[in-house]
Order: structure tokens, then C-alpha cells, then sequence
């Protein structure tokens, strides 16, 4: 569905996306992931035929993106990061005119735009002036509007920013039912690393400009960071003799804490704590930290995807 070779963009003396080569499957939900200016959004707009690249090749949907603009443009959807549609028209009208710019028929614009604003829950509010609309309803309606014409790819710039939890949830909701029910291939970019985390099989990490890391979120967290297995003894006397009997797993001692980094580590823990206990040194709790995509970013780069860090999954077991 997406295929570039060596995707170049560069602004003046700012090269913003540098030598980009991917593949995207059909029926692939795939996340940008990146810092702001990692390049994410331009590489978008380059796919969505909104800007050139400066040098190097890309193909969406078959066609190349600078010779057959209109031929790429019949066959994605693109929401960007503002809403779009009109303020002043109502939500029904402003999605039939859009099916109506890319060639249905008055009764076809009509059908298509009654199931999707069905399928994405705006039933109630359809019929209202879009300023009137909450920033959950208008995200949706964004949504509706790249989907009038059932296009084979859809492509989402930030679909969740600026929407309280809920929305966000609910929104996430209807992108997965939809890909579901059509089959399209949905390429979005996020700040939201737990988004991306749920929603997407396949996450690529950009930074300045390049692909530095391309897999599943788990296979990523696995391979770059592995989960971290923190131990508390009662006695500084007890966490030394503990580290000698993990050795093997190179466990590293904070005074009376221990820390492991291992792979699938709630399967690991029952076994550790047996062969504590076998050695006299039984632990007094245990805490089990799932990695984050933060993690993986800040391993792999040395600097958070977030400001202010990244939220750790804890799960504490007294023992």
C-alpha cells in the first residue's frame, strides 16, 4: 500500500525527513512515533501528495505521488491535525458535499454519509451547525469526512490531541471498528505512547528525520529495554546474599534492593523467588515494571518522547 526509497525533505537548510525508505502492507494499522520535528507529519504530507519531496521515491496505493497526484488523492484519506470542516455548515451537508468532490452521486453521497455517521455515533448531532459540536464530535466528523468516499488507506495526523480521555477512548473505539469492518489500512501519527501501544501491530520510531527502530510494540520493549523485576530484602545482609544466588541473571544492588532486567518477567518471578527462598534469602516484596515505548525511544536515543518523562506500569505483590 506504501512503499518510498530514500524519502527526502529538506526546507531551506532544515532537512526535516531524510532518506526514508517503508513499506506498509494492505490492512496494516501502523504508528509514527517521535518527537516534535522528528519529521512525522512531513512525511505525511508527502505521502498525501500535500508537499514534494525534495529527492527519493514514494508510492501509495500504486501510484507514484508526484506524477499521479489525483489517482493517490482518489484512494486515502487524510485528517490533519486541524478540523475540516466548516464552522458554519452542518455536519450531514459538509460530508456530502465531500463525497460529492470526489465523484458520487447525490444519493450515494446521502447513503454512505447515513452509515458513517451511524457507525461513528454523531446521529445526534449531524443535523447541528459544526460549531456547535464538542472536540470529541468534531474529531469523528474528521474521521467521517476521510471516509466518505471508502478509501483504501486512511492517514491520521494527531486524530487525538486536544480530546480528554474519554473522547480519546471513544475515538480509538471507532478506528478499530472501522478498520475492521472495511479493511482499511490506517497510518497515524501520536504523542499518546499508550495509543500506539493498544491500537497499532507495528510501530516505527522516527528521529531527526530517519527510521531508528521499526517492529511490534511488544518485540521492541522485549529486544530494547525487557521488563525490570526490583526485589526488597530487610537487611542489606540478605540483598548480597540474593545477588550471589541470582548471578547469572546480573542482577544490580541498590543497598537492600535488587534490580533484574529480563524478558516476560511476571512468568520469571514465581521461579526467582523459589530459588530465594532455597537459599536462605527470601525477598520481602517484589515489583514488576512493564517497559514503555518511552523506554524504548529513550534507550535507543537517549532522550524522552515525552516531556516529563515516561509513566511506568507497576505491579507490587507483597510477599
Amino acid at each position: 500500500m506504501i512503499q518510498t526509497r530514500g524519502l527526502t525533505k529538506h526546507f531551506k537548510d532544515v532537512r526535516a525527513v531524510d532518506g526514508i525508505d517503508l513499506t506498509v502492507a494492505p490492512g496494516e494499522l501502523v504508528a509514527l512515533l517521535g518527537p516534535n520535528g522528528a519529521g512525522k507529519s512531513t512525511t505525511l504530507r508527502m505521502l498525501t501528495t500535500l508537499i514534494p519531496p525534495t529527492s527519493g521515491t514514494a508510492e501509495v496505493a500504486g501510484y507514484d505521488v508526484v506524477r499521479h497526484q489525483r489517482e493517490v488523492r482518489l484512494r486515502i484519506g487524510y485528517i490533519g491535525q486541524g478540523n475540516g470542516a466548516g464552522h458554519s455548515q452542518r455536519g450531514r451537508d459538509e460530508l456530502i458535499s465531500q463525497g460529492r468532490a470526489y465523484g458520487l452521486s447525490v444519493r450515494d453521497a446521502r447513503t454512505r454519509a447515513g452509515s458513517l455517521i451511524d457507525s461513528l455515533g454523531l446521529a445526534e448531532v449531524a443535523d447541528r451547525r459544526v460549531s456547535t459540536l464538542s472536540g470529541g464530535q468534531r474529531r469523528r466528523l474528521d474521521i467521517a469526512m476521510g471516509l466518505i468516499h471508502a478509501p483504501e488507506l486512511l492517514f491520521l495526523d494527531e486524530p487525538s490531541t486536544g480530546l480528554d480521555p474519554q473522547n480519546r477512548a471513544n475515538l480509538q473505539e471507532h478506528i478499530l471498528s472501522l478498520r475492521a469492518e472495511h479493511d482499511t489500512t490506517i497510518v497515524l501519527t501520536t504523542h499518546y505512547l499508550d495509543e500506539a501501544d493498544s491500537m497499532a501491530e507495528r510501530v516505527i520510531v522516527i528521529d531527526h528525520g530517519r527510521i531508528i527502530a521499526d517492529d511490534s510494540p511488544a518485540r521492541l520493549k522485549a529486544e530494547h529495554v525487557g521488563d525490570r523485576i526490583t526485589l526488597g530484602f530487610d537487611a542489606e545482609l540478605d540483598a548480597a546474599g540474593a545477588a550471589a544466588t541470582l548471578a547469572p541473571l546480573a542482577p544490580q544492588r541498590r543497598g537492600n534492593r535488587l534490580v533484574v532486567t529480563t524478558q516476560d518477567a511476571p512468568r520469571r518471578v514465581p521461579g526467582i523467588l523459589d530459588d530465594l527462598r532455597a537459599a536462605g534469602h527470601p525477598a520481602a516484596e517484589v515489583e514488576v515494571t512493564r517497559p514503555t515505548l518511552d523506554d524504548v525511544f529513550l534507550v535507543l536515543t537517549g532522550r524522552s518522547l515525552r516531556e516529563g518523562g515516561a509513566a511506568e506500569t507497576r505491579e507490587l505483590v507483597e510477599v
